[in-house]
């Protein structure tokens, strides 16, 4: 048995014992990194983060491969736009489903309300109202109050603040308060100018309720052309970078237009922003709308990744034509159908998509007009719907010849002068040769319509596909 003193001895021999061998081991690990980090005049490369793939949410990797494109059955609409031909594609993520409603409006939302603070923010520069002033003033620009501002900051607003259209490009927005919709909450008269301004005048009220203006939900962004650069060398970048303004709003009254002596009008009322139909898939989208809406999701990603100091991710964008079929096929070689085929109903009698089968019985399916987007079963890929329920804007542009001359290695045909874009998959509203995984239809650039949505792609980077590439 140990007396006090022995204890306290054995003690203090212990953790001098640690000590010596936790400095040992110290000294070691930082004399090994200070080796490490010297090239000694070897050629080792750019030392820069691990990229780790991440798989976007809501979507499914589609790896890269060769399949045979075109027709594989008889074309019995004697169309012959789709002559077979071997490609190759790369890997690419695409999502599951269609873009919902409820996805959609998240866009529309940030646009009403990215131009509610700019109004704010720039009425409460004219007016000199800071953040300690209250009301509207809480909703300044982020450099109206300078004591907290980086050196940068500072230096960007002095020698560029006043620069562009409106004098105010580059300045950041508050974000960090919430926006007040409920007029009895209304912090100042200022404040309750600006919101009258994004409503239709009081005297267009319908039912005694003010309703948005939404012809003023406009997306600006820019983009560069890059075949457009790659064409004529000694173009400058101002040269080739273009600016679009978009109205995001969809067009709801497609539900009406696309049917004559039809009654549609709940359709109208209801389908976009009703929580009924958040979960379906979003029509009344044109061609430019849904390149907007990529954009924005580029935008709304990376300005997450920039807070979080994280490597930004590839742009999102519509699938070209190859993409589409090879996703569409989900592996099936010769299909006719994403399921495969050749029927449209599986061993138990069942409709396998959302279309209009047997002459016109549209409830046959379980549908009468679009469903959910997570409805019926998902192919190889899983991805839904890619038959029936919505036709879906691709980037490609309609050339019925292009086929014949379109590269076989990642192949797209897009001319900004021809706006009739492709749609592929079918919809609710067509017959089951428009749902086969080889047909091919149009509509023009700027055209909306009740049975066309769309759905966006992302490029793999790299070539290996590591399992965290779909984890």
């Amino acid at each position: 048995m140990f007396t006090t003193s022995k204890f306290e001895n054995l003690t203090l021999n212990l953790k001098f014992s640690f000590m010596k061998k936790f400095v040992l081991l110290s000294t070691l690990l930082a004399l090994l990194a200070s080796c490490g980090s010297k090239d000694r005049g070897e050629l080792v490369g750019v030392k820069g983060k691990k990229w780790h793939p991440e798989k976007p949410y809501g979507m499914e990797l589609v790896p890269g491969g060769a399949f045979i494109m075109g027709k594989s059955d008889d074309d019995l609409a004697g169309v012959n736009d789709a002559p077979t031909k071997t490609v190759t594609v790369r890997a690419f993520y695409m999502d599951e489903t269609e873009i919902t409603n409820s996805e959609y409006r998240q866009f529309v939302n940030w646009v009403r309300d990215s131009i509610i603070r700019t109004k704010l923010a720039i009425l409460a520069d004219e007016e000199g109202k800071t953040p300690t002033d209250g009301g509207i003033g809480e909703f300044a620009f982020k450099d109206a109050d300078t004591t907290n501002m980086t050196v940068y900051e500072k230096y960007m607003l002095d020698n560029y603040s006043g620069l562009g259209e409106t004098g105010y490009e580059g300045r950041k927005l508050n974000n960090d308060i919430d926006l007040i919709f409920d007029t009895a909450d209304y912090p100042d008269e200022l404040y309750t100018e600006v919101m009258d301004t994004m409503y239709l005048p009081a005297e267009e009220s319908y039912n005694g309720q003010r309703t948005w203006d939404v012809r003023k939900f406009k997306f600006q962004y820019q983009y560069m052309d890059i075949k457009e650069a790659a064409k004529y060398r000694e173009l400058s970048r101002s040269d080739v970078i273009i600016k679009e303004e978009i109205e995001v709003y969809p067009d709801t009254t497609v539900w009406i237009r696309d049917f004559s002596y039809s009654y549609n009008e709940p359709m109208h009322n209801d389908y976009f922003w009703h929580d009924a139909y958040g979960e379906y898939p979003v029509v009344g989208v044109n061609w430019k709308q849904a390149k907007a809406f990529c954009q924005w999701r580029t935008l709304n990603k990376n300005a997450y990744q920039k807070s979080r100091k994280r490597q930004f991710v590839n742009s999102f964008r519509l699938p070209s034509e190859a993409e589409w079929e090879y996703a569409a096929r989900g592996g099936l070689q010769g299909a006719t159908f994403p399921w495969g085929g050749p029927y449209t109903k599986n061993d138990r009698a069942c409709f396998m998509a959302n279309f209009k089968p047997l002459r016109g019985d549209y409830a046959a399916d379980q549908a009468l007009y679009t469903v959910e987007a997570k409805s019926f079963e998902p192919n190889d890929f899983n991805l839904y719907n890619m038959a029936g329920n919505v036709s879906e804007w691709v980037h490609s542009s309609y050339d019925p010849s292009s086929y014949e001359y379109s590269s076989t290695f990642n192949p797209t045909v897009n001319d900004e002068e021809n706006e009739r874009k492709v749609v592929r998959g079918g919809s609710w509203k067509d017959v089951a040769y428009f749902l086969q995984v080889s047909s091919r239809d149009y509509e023009y650039a700027d055209s909306a319509r009740s049975y066309i949505g769309f759905r966006t792609v992302q490029d793999y980077m790299g070539t290996e596909i590591t399992k965290n590439a779909k984890n």
